[in-house]
């Protein structure tokens, strides 16, 4: 029997998920959710760039969405800019007895530790209450630093350190707000962005840094966060739009669990926006960008992932893989106990059928 999906925002990943939706027979696409008037009442095929008619409009209209009771809602809205009222969708989708798998907020992949309770214990009242579950997931925060890395450590005989890593070149992303209002690309180098104001690293990727911890048995002593960023030499223009000489270009942080005098769990960020900054940084294992998961112990491990794909380039690649991580949990999800879940405890995902 196919699970009755709505899909909520249609934007990057959302259309990728859309996408997913509608070609995968598991699920039967039953309301689309929007933000914007120019998409409101447009077919879901349309909106995922499909040459097919589905029947299914999309609205604006919250209530009507949650009143239809589906078994899942496949959340891709962007969150970054508008937190607070992401939290409530997810709340409200929650206590409304449906379940969620969502691309963000990113924090949501293992927040214990790491969200503040009043934010943290609304979602989970409403799980309670709704008798209903909610998986954040994605590549990073996701898969690339979660289940990938847990699985090589479990042949391993000691682990020292596992470090997470994005190596990518973000000049083909295409999200002003992200780009230039929140990470500060193309901002002068004395004004802090959204990203690097205190504790706000610790907070989107801390639930990294946190799972992986659980995962290994390991209790954090602190987390820890520190970030460097270089200037453009000249100005040029990347699809988000320009980056003048001078202000930022390149950015590198890590954020770091910490136990004692040990470092045993880091994830690392590499971000340019043209190939040639920061040389002596690490280096992608492909033109544009990858991820690397090294693991220091017995033995030790290096792994590059690299995405690729025939319809663009490695960030393209990196929005479907985040729109169908979330796409295919669906299923585990609503089978799952009611709660917030996490990989450690949802069973393996796969994409039965491709």
């Amino acid at each position: 029997m196919s699970l009755r999906v709505a899909a909520w925002g249609i934007g990057n990943v959302g259309k990728h998920a859309l996408t997913g939706i509608i070609k995968d027979p598991r699920f039967d696409l039953v309301d689309v959710v929007v933000s914007s008037e120019a998409k409101n009442g447009v077919d879901a095929g349309a909106l995922a760039g499909l040459d097919v008619e589905t029947g299914v409009l999309a609205t604006t209209d919250k209530a009507r969405v949650l009143a239809d009771k589906p078994d899942v809602v496949v959340y891709t809205a962007m969150t970054d800019n508008r937190l607070m009222e992401a939290l409530e969708d997810l709340r409200a989708i929650l206590a409304a007895g449906v379940n969620v798998v969502a691309s963000a907020p990113v924090f949501l992949q293992y927040p214990w530790d790491v969200l503040p309770a009043n934010l943290l214990e609304p979602l989970e009242k409403a799980a309670a209450e709704g008798n209903s579950s909610i998986f954040v997931n994605g590549i990073d925060p996701g898969f690339a630093n979660d289940l990938l890395p847990l699985a090589l450590t479990g042949t391993c005989q000691r682990v020292d350190q596992v470090r997470c890593m994005e190596i990518v070149d973000y000049a083909t992303y295409d999200n002003p707000a992200v780009m230039f209002d929140i990470m500060g690309f193309g901002k002068p180098l004395d004004e802090t962005p959204m990203l690097l104001q205190p504790g706000v690293l610790s907070l989107a990727w801390g639930s990294v840094v946190r799972q992986l911890a659980a995962g290994l048995g390991i209790e954090l002593d602190a987390v820890t966060e520190v970030h460097e960023r270089l200037p453009a030499p000249e100005s040029f223009d990347i699809s988000s739009g320009k980056i003048a000489e001078g202000t930022t270009a390149a950015m590198r942080f890590e954020v770091r669990g910490v136990v004692g005098d040990e470092i045993p769990v880091v994830l690392e960020h590499v971000t340019r926006t043209r190939a040639d900054l920061a040389p002596d940084w690490p280096q992608p294992a492909q033109e544009g960008g990858s991820y690397r998961i090294e693991v220091t112990g017995e033995p030790n491990y290096a792994l590059d992932l690299c995405l690729s794909s025939s319809l663009g380039d490695h960030n393209h690649a990196g929005l479907v893989a985040t729109a169908m991580r979330v796409v295919n949990a669906a299923p585990a999800v609503v089978a799952a106990k009611p709660g917030i879940r996490t990989t450690l405890d949802l069973p393996l995902i796969t994409g039965p059928g491709r």
